[in-house]
This record gives C-alpha cells, structure tokens and sequence, in this order.
C-alpha cells in the first residue's frame, strides 16, 4: 500500500498517524509496542504500522 506524499521506510516498519509517518522501527514488537502506547494515550488518533517487507499498512484499534 503506497500512500502519496508519504516518505516511507524501504525496510522495517513505521508508525502512521492521522496520515504522516511519525517514528520508524527495525523490529516487529516495537512497532507494536509504541503503536499501542501511543493509541492508548490518544484514542482519538488514526494509527496505522506500515510493514515495508509486505508494503502494507494496517490500522491499530484502540486496546
């Protein structure tokens, strides 16, 4: 999933938030970890991890 106007990473994994790349990570569970905090503080944002080995963005529900 390519999104326009993104600088998206070509390897490891990225926070999206409400439409902009906020932090990237190399592995899996900090992605997950930081994604999940940050939803957790402010529920009211749109998250989303972007995996660049799958090129694929997914939303982050509210835990």
């Amino acid at each position: 999933m390519s999104k326009p106007g993104l600088n998206l990473p070509a390897s490891g994994y990225a926070i999206i938030v409400d439409g902009h790349v906020k932090a990237e990570f190399a592995t899996r569970d900090g992605v997950e970890g930081g994604a999940q905090d940050l939803k957790r503080r402010f529920p009211m944002l749109q998250v989303e991890i972007y995996d660049a080995a799958a090129q694929a963005a997914r939303h982050v529900s509210a835990p």
